[in-house]
């Protein structure tokens, strides 16, 4: 056998040996476990923290308790707003050898007691006390009426500097301390403590201390602040626990809100969320937009948008009558508007003495007669009449030249043809918008009253959900009169199944009117977004808010803030997603950018091409047969 077959021969010797590779053990060794994708790609233990990746670990137990502990003292850690874990282990112990154990104890504390009274040394305060704790724990333990448990309570926080980790640890090192609860590092058992605190329930710190059953119930419930109901809206997420904030105004006590925020906040960008979301579930919404800032909205949902001004095509005539329902009186009816509408003439002529005022009252009463409008007469069949028909017949009545030569100016002069119309606003979408921006400031509060009573006229006529948004409703608080008719319609609405939602970025007009604080105890809801320094201070003093919540008002990014609901509060932080952001986003950049991409489509459409675009569109909020709010999904 010559070199080259003893070569060949052994070539093949090996290539039998060697088994081949399968495509099922390639894809195996591939394949990333859960505790691959989880983990961190470095991991260094130190005495004192973990470095887990980019962030840092540091473990802490409890070592010491005070005397008591009150209920929820735990609270301030568990809503701190930090990234922290809590573990909590709780072992039971044997009831019959914890009392062989405090009988020993009571014997040596009162034998300590006996001694230095034979030796007539002063009374220990500190024995005494210990006696009469432990008498009247052992009590509790013969009558099982308390148990004793050994409790481990351990806490991780973390940071991604040591810089920012020792800040942390010196906050909730000070709230501790200030309960007169006091932790320790886990000294070189930082990789147990951290295990210990991850939930799979092992507790590898094994640091006790214990307590029974009273003080023990002070750290339950796991306090965290929660604001929630089964069913309604996304209002935003609860800056404590990253919880939803879901609420269903129309199950509440009342159906009203009131928001309160600096120019430029986010109250008008968490309306407008509030409202999209709303219509998904069969609400009525109508606004009334002072800046402007809700026709896009309008446009989108294909709701209507009415620029009410003194060139506008769009009139409201304030004699209106609201059809009486089954349950109403048309006497009361009508007495009622002829009081709103005394409060409309207070306004519009500028105050009335108690002459004028009787002399208006007698005027608009004979100005219905003149229509043959009575208690007796069918509302809904009749023409009502004009405000030049009540200067008619307001001129014709003694003690009256000052009051027609005051109207004149809404009936001839410069503001005629603003209410001296009849009304041909239609109000049969889901979403009805009313600007008040191009009129006269001088005329804002008598244009708003005009609307709010048309649309209180309308919300009568037949039972349905609806939401009236007042924009910067501090227009209306200045007036008495406009202030006194928001506020009767905000106590009365519940029974039409109508819910107020005011807003206003001026706090002390507001407030400072005798009907602002009314306002705010019938508004089951009120939410706080950031304030100014000018007004934190009122708002502080009539929500009765503590320090800290007045500096997080103070400190809030854009629409970030306070929301109430009864008696419970917590942080809010709104969010939207991009679709609904793009219809109803504020910001002159991004609605320069829409503008830009619709005007592009337009374009595009002329010219007989087809692109694609961003711009949103919800169509058929306004069909026939509304969505049911079982199978509307609020969008997050």
């Amino acid at each position: 056998m010559n070199l080259l077959q003893i070569f060949k021969k052994k070539q093949a010797a090996q290539k039998a040996e060697v088994l081949p590779i399968l495509p099922e053990e390639i894809y195996a060794a591939g394949v990333l476990d859960l505790q691959d994708v989880i983990a961190p790609h470095a991991l260094k233990v130190s005495s004192r923290e973990l470095d887990l990746g980019e962030k840092i670990a540091r473990t802490f137990f409890v070592i010491s308790y005070p005397r008591f502990l009150t209920t929820g003292w735990f609270a301030p850690i568990i809503n701190m707003d930090k990234v922290l874990d809590i573990s909590i282990f709780i072992h039971p112990m044997d009831t019959s050898e914890m009392l062989r154990k405090f009988q020993k104890k009571v014997a040596e504390v009162q034998s300590q007691i006996s001694t230095r009274e034979q030796k007539g040394m002063v009374r220990d305060p500190m024995l005494d006390t210990a006696y009469a704790d432990l008498e009247n724990l052992r009590d509790s333990l013969q009558q099982a009426q308390e148990r004793i448990f050994e409790v481990g309570l351990y806490l991780t926080i973390y940071g991604n500097t040591r810089e920012e980790i020792d800040k942390v640890e010196s906050e909730v090192r000070s709230v501790l301390e200030s309960r007169l609860v006091y932790i320790r590092p886990a000294l070189f058992q930082q990789e147990q403590g951290f295990r210990s605190v991850l939930p799979i329930a092992t507790d590898e710190l094994d640091v006790h201390t214990k307590l029974n059953s009273a003080p023990l119930s002070s750290i339950f419930p796991f306090i965290s602040f929660d604001l929630t109901s089964n069913r309604g809206i996304l209002f935003g997420i609860n800056r404590h626990n990253s919880s939803l904030i879901l609420f269903d105004r129309f199950s509440l006590e009342n159906f009203n809100s009131v928001c309160f925020a600096k120019s430029g906040a986010g109250k008008s960008y968490m309306t407008k969320l509030e409202i999209l979301r709303s219509l998904m579930f069969d609400t009525e919404v109508i606004v009334i937009d002072p800046e402007r800032e809700y026709e896009y909205l309008a446009e989108t949902v294909g709701g209507r948008y009415f620029n009410i001004s003194l060139s506008s095509e769009h009139h409201i005539n304030p004699f209106d009558l609201a059809v009486p329902r089954e349950d109403e009186n048309p006497a009361d009816v009508l007495r009622s508007n002829i009081i709103a509408l005394v409060g409309l003439f207070r306004i519009m002529l500028g105050g009335l003495t108690p002459e004028e005022d009787a002399i208006v009252d007698k005027a608009i009463t004979e100005t219905y007669a003149l229509k043959d409008i009575t208690p007796e007469a069918n509302f809904a069949q009749i023409e009502p009449p004009l405000l030049s028909d009540f200067e008619l017949v307001l001129s014709g009545m003694e003690g009256s030249d000052s009051l027609v030569q005051r109207l004149s100016k809404y009936t001839k002069g410069t503001w005629a043809g603003f209410m001296n119309r009849p009304t041909n606003v239609d109000m049969n979408k889901k979403l009805v918008v009313f600007s008040v921006r191009d009129m006269e400031d001088d005329l804002k509060p008598v244009a708003m009253y005009i609307i709010t009573h048309h649309i209180w006229n309308t919300v009568r006529k037949e039972l349905r959900k609806r939401l009236l948004v007042i924009d910067e409703a501090w227009w209306m608080m200045r007036s008495a009169d406009t202030a006194s008719f928001l506020f009767s319609i905000a106590k009365r609405g519940r029974k039409y199944f109508l819910g107020i939602s005011t807003i206003t970025q001026d706090v002390s007009d507001f407030l400072n009117s005798p009907y602002g604080i009314p306002m705010i105890t019938n508004s089951s809801i009120q939410i706080l977004l950031r304030q100014s320094p000018t007004s934190v201070d009122l708002v502080q003093q009539t929500f009765k808010l503590s320090d800290e919540e007045k500096y997080l008002l103070l400190e809030s990014d854009v629409g970030e803030g306070i929301f109430f609901a009864g008696l419970k509060h917590v942080a809010i932080k709104v969010i939207a997603s991009y679709t609904e952001d793009q219809i109803i986003t504020s910001d002159p950049s991004q609605i320069l950018a829409i503008r830009k991409a619709k005007q592009e489509l337009e374009d595009s459409a002329s010219a007989g091409e087809t692109q694609a675009t961003n711009i949103p569109r919800i169509e058929n909020l306004n069909a026939a047969g509304p969505s049911s709010s079982q199978n509307a999904e609020t969008p997050v």
